[in-house]
C-alpha cells in the first residue's frame, strides 16, 4: 500500500535528511533536522453522470489523432501497463505508457539518468531533497505553466493553490505533486501490545486517553517485572529500530510537541537547540540506563526489529503505525487481534496533549511528476495528465473500472463487495487482477465531490488504523512551510550544512546509550559545540532566509 511506499518520504519531509540517509531511506528532505509528508470538472464525474459513455466522449475529445507511446519512470513501480485500468486509460486517452523498471536504488537511477541525459518522457521522483532542483538546474524538465493554462483545466481545478505553493523560485511550476492535499491520517505513535496493556493499564487499553511519560516508564517497568522472560527468551520492554532513526526520534519528538525546526523568535534553528530536545534525549537515556530500552538496540536493522516483535517478546516500540504490518500479522495469526501492537499517545510534562506532533504531513505531496525535455509530445502529455488528474481519472486509478469493480448508486461511488473483500484478504492479488492502485499518479488526498474517498483503501480500515485515528488524529500537523529549506547545493554553506547533519547523526545515538545522565549531558554539550564550530549559525541563517522567502512567495 502507498503508506508503505511513502514512509521514507514522510520522514524525509518531516525528519532529518542525514539520519534518514544513515538508516537506508530512499529519499531525503533537507527541510528538517533530527526526528522528523475540489470538485472536479462537472463534465467528468462518473458517479454523477452514471455512464461510461458520456465520460468517454469527454476524454476522447482530447485524444491524439494517432496513438502515442510515452515512457514513464516511476520510482514506486515497474508493473507492466496492461491490466484493466491500463486498458481503460489507453481507451480514454489514446496514450500507451511504457513503464521503465526502477531497478536498484531509484535515487541512484535518477542521478544516472540525469548525468547520461538518458531521460524518459515523464518522470516521477521524490519531491523532497535536492533531486528535483538538480533536474531543474540542468534543464532536464520543462516548465508546465503554459501547458496547464492551455490543456489542464482539471489540473487547475484539482490542485488549486498547491500549484502556487510548489512553484520554483523563478515562479514556474516544473512538476505536479503526487499524494497532495492534507491527509489527516496519523503517522507515528508509541506502539504497545494490547493484551499486555489490558493487564497493566486496563482503563487505557481501549484508547482515547493519553499516557504521561511517567506512566509510560512505569508501564515498561511493570512489564519487565511481570514478564522477565517470554517463551524462554528475555523480554524487551521497548525495542527501537536503529535503521530508522527518523521514526524513533520523530516519535519521541511528538511527545514534546516539537516540529522540524526550533522557532526562536523569527529565526529557525536546528531542532536540537530547542530546550525541550535535551529533556527528551535525557528521558531516552534514562529509559536505556534502567534497562527498559533493549540494550543492543543500536545495532538493530529493520528485519531484526520486525523479527523480534513477531516472536512476541517485545511489549512496545515507536514507529509509524503501518510499519508493523508484517509483525502484527504474525502476532495476530499466532493468537488474537489483541496480541498486536496498537498506536497510543504518550505526552511529556508541560505539553498539551492536543499539541503533540506525532503526525508530520505535507499537503504539497510526496512525489514530483514532471515532463522531461526529451518528450516529443508535451501537449498530448498534458492532455493525458489532465485526464488522470481529473476526478474521473482519480477514481479510475484508485477504484478501477466502472462496472467491473464499482458502480454509481444514488450518486455515489459504490465498490463491489467482493472487491473490498479481495482487497482485505489478498491486497496484492486483488490489485494485480483489477488494476486498482497499481499506478498512483497525481493522487489527491481526501474526498471526491460525492463524499467518497479518492483512495478506495480508506474504506478498508482495520482495527490498527482505527486505534491510531482514535488516539493520534489530533497530532497531525502541516510540515509544508519547513520542506526543502536547506542551503543551495554546491555552496560553502551547503557543505557546512552537511557537516552539521553528520555531527548530529553521529552524536545522538551515543548520547542515548550514555552510562550516566552526566555523560549524556556532556555528550549533548559536545555535539552543540561541534555544530557551532562547523558553522551551524550561518546554515541557520540561510534556512531562515529561505523560509521567509517561501512565505513571501506564497502570499
Amino acid at each position: 500500500m502507498k503508506k508503505k511506499q511513502v514512509l521514507p518520504l514522510i520522514l524525509a519531509m518531516a525528519l532529518t535528511p542525514a539520519l534518514l540517509a544513515g538508516c537506508g531511506s530512499n529519499g531525503s528532505n533537507d527541510a528538517n533536522n533530527t526526528g522528523n509528508t475540489a470538485a472536479a470538472n462537472t463534465n467528468t464525474k462518473n458517479a454523477n453522470t452514471g455512464t461510461d459513455a458520456a465520460n468517454a466522449d469527454t476524454a476522447n475529445a482530447d485524444k491524439p489523432s494517432e496513438p502515442i507511446t510515452l515512457t514513464f519512470f516511476d520510482k514506486n513501480t515497474g508493473a507492466a501497463f496492461d491490466n484493466p485500468v491500463a486498458q481503460e486509460i489507453m481507451k480514454r486517452t489514446g496514450v500507451k505508457v511504457e513503464i521503465q523498471q526502477p531497478t536498484g536504488n531509484p535515487s541512484e537511477k535518477l542521478n544516472l539518468m540525469l548525468a547520461s541525459n538518458d531521460l524518459p518522457d515523464i518522470i516521477l521522483m521524490d519531491r523532497g531533497g535536492d533531486i528535483v532542483n538538480k533536474y531543474i538546474a540542468a534543464g532536464a524538465i520543462i516548465p508546465l505553466n503554459e501547458l496547464i493554462d492551455k490543456y489542464g483545466p482539471d489540473v487547475k481545478q484539482q490542485y488549486g493553490d498547491i500549484l502556487q505553493k510548489t512553484r520554483f523560485k523563478d515562479g514556474k511550476n516544473y512538476y505536479l505533486s503526487n499524494w497532495y492535499g492534507m491527509d489527516n491520517d496519523p503517522v507515528f505513535g508509541v506502539q504497545m501490545r494490547k493484551d499486555f496493556l489490558k493487564e497493566l493499564a486496563p482503563d487505557k487499553a481501549e484508547g482515547g486517553q493519553p499516557f504521561t511519560t511517567d506512566e509510560f516508564e512505569q508501564l515498561l517497568k511493570d512489564f519487565k517485572a511481570k514478564y522477565p522472560n517470554i517463551d524462554g527468551k528475555a523480554s524487551i520492554p521497548l525495542i527501537l529500530n536503529a535503521e530508522n532513526m527518523g521514526a524513533v526520534l520523530g516519535s519521541f519528538k511528538g511527545m514534546w510537541g516539537m516540529k522540524p525546526y526550533f522557532e526562536d523568535g523569527d529565526s529557525l534553528k536546528f531542532d536540537v537547540k530547542d530546550p525541550k530536545y535535551r529533556e527528551m534525549i535525557l528521558y531516552m537515556n534514562k529509559l536505556y540506563r534502567e534497562g527498559l530500552i533493549e540494550q543492543d538496540w543500536a545495532v538493530n536493522k529493520t528485519q531484526t526489529w520486525e523479527q523480534k516483535i513477531s516472536n512476541g517478546i517485545a511489549f512496545s516500540t515507536v514507529s509509524a503505525y503501518w510499519d508493523l504490518g508484517g509483525a502484527n500479522g504474525a502476532l495476530k495469526k499466532g493468537g488474537s487481534a489483541d496480541k498486536q501492537l496498537f498506536a497510543y499517545k504518550v505526552v511529556a510534562p508541560g505539553t498539551d496533549p492536543a499539541k503533540t506532533t506525532y503526525g508530520p504531513r505535507s499537503p504539497l505531496g510526496w512525489d514530483a511528476i514532471a515532463i522531461t525535455k526529451k518528450n516529443k509530445h508535451p501537449e498530448e502529455t498534458m492532455k493525458f495528465i489532465n485526464f488522470l488528474a481529473s476526478e474521473e481519472g482519480q477514481y479510475l486509478l484508485m477504484w478501477g473500472v466502472q462496472g467491473q469493480t464499482w458502480d454509481a448508486k444514488d450518486g455515489k461511488h459504490t465498490p463491489n463487495a467482493d472487491v473490498l473483500k479481495g482487497l482485505k484478504d489478498d491486497w496484492a492479488g486483488e490489485t494485480k487482477k483489477t488494476g486498482i492502485r497499481t499506478w498512483t499518479w497525481f493522487i489527491k488526498n481526501g474526498l471526491g465531490s460525492d463524499g467518497t474517498p479518492y483512495d478506495i483503501s480508506k474504506l478498508n480500515r482495520g482495527e490498527i488504523e482505527q486505534m491510531a485515528t482514535k488516539n493520534l488524529l489530533d497530532s497531525v500537523y502541516d510540515t509544508s512551510p519547513y520542506d526543502n529549506l536547506n542551503p543551495e547545493g554546491g555552496t560553502p554553506v551547503s557543505l557546512s550544512y552537511q557537516k552539521v547533519q553528520d555531527i548530529m547523526k553521529q552524536s545522538l545515538t551515543k548520547i542515548i546509550i550514555s552510562k550516566s545522565e552526566q555523560d549524556a549531558n556532556a555528550g549533548f554539550d559536545k555535539m552543540l559545540s561541534e555544530m557551532k564550530a562547523a558553522g551551524d549559525e550561518q546554515v541557520e541563517q540561510a534556512i531562515t532566509d529561505n523560509y521567509k522567502a517561501r512565505l513571501e512567495l506564497w502570499k
